[in-house]
């Protein structure tokens, strides 16, 4: 988490005071967060296909809360736009272009709060809808933008599972077979997140199943 600012100006008790609380209101959110996280996780990696949508639409609402509770805290509002994104996706069709939307507005204001994006996961996610949302006038879905939103995840984490299969996933798509190649293994051979460790693991087995078609 990065470090809350305090002014030189406040006196020691004011200060000592501030700092007190701080840890208590950090914990609040991060314990929300990671409850959060982790039944996002077992949703997407484990829940039968027929069960997701729904239970992602409780999760979406319970992540629209906690971001009203904490609306400048960058890491509530990159994982509002995870589970928002994951449920535009389950739903699938034109129903799902306002989620995704309000993903993408969410992980674009996550990034004003936080420029490295989580380090990369805001950025991944919106390639990732940049890539799957239909083009104008319909969407908001642009190849060229999707390619800045993942080169950027991969300036900050160039060994990630996640970046490197959505990206070869991408590459595919695009026709470039050869790119598409060298990231899915990439990804085959990144390090899982101790925080990610489910949903690294299954992106895994993916890139495996991607470079198994290139």
């Amino acid at each position: 988490m990065r470090a809350i600012p305090f002014s030189r100006l406040l006196i020691a008790a004011a200060l000592g005071s501030t700092l007190a609380l701080a840890p208590l209101n950090a914990s609040a959110f991060e314990g929300e967060v990671f409850s959060l996280k982790n039944r996002w996780e077992h949703t997407v990696t484990e829940m039968p296909a027929n069960q997701r949508e729904e239970t992602l639409k409780a999760l979406a609402s319970e992540a629209e809360q906690l971001a009203r509770q904490h609306p400048n805290e960058a890491e509530v509002l990159i994982w509002q736009g995870i589970v928002l994104a994951s449920y535009a996706r389950e739903r699938g069709g034109l129903g799902a272009l306002g989620t995704a939307g309000d993903a993408r507005d969410v992980l674009e204001r996550a990034i004003e709060i936080d420029p490295a994006g989580g380090n990369g996961s805001a950025y991944v996610t919106l390639g990732a809808l940049y890539d799957r949302a239909p083009g104008r006038p319909l969407g908001f879905g642009n190849s060229d933008t999707a390619e800045r939103m993942f080169q950027r995840a991969l300036e900050l984490r160039p060994d990630g599972i996640d970046v490197n299969y959505y990206y070869a996933a991408f590459l595919k798509e695009e026709g470039n077979t050869q790119a598409a190649r060298e990231h899915a293994q990439r990804a085959v051979n990144g390090t899982a997140r101790d925080n990610r460790q489910m949903s690294d693991e299954a992106l895994r087995r993916d890139a495996q199943a991607l470079l198994g078609q290139l």
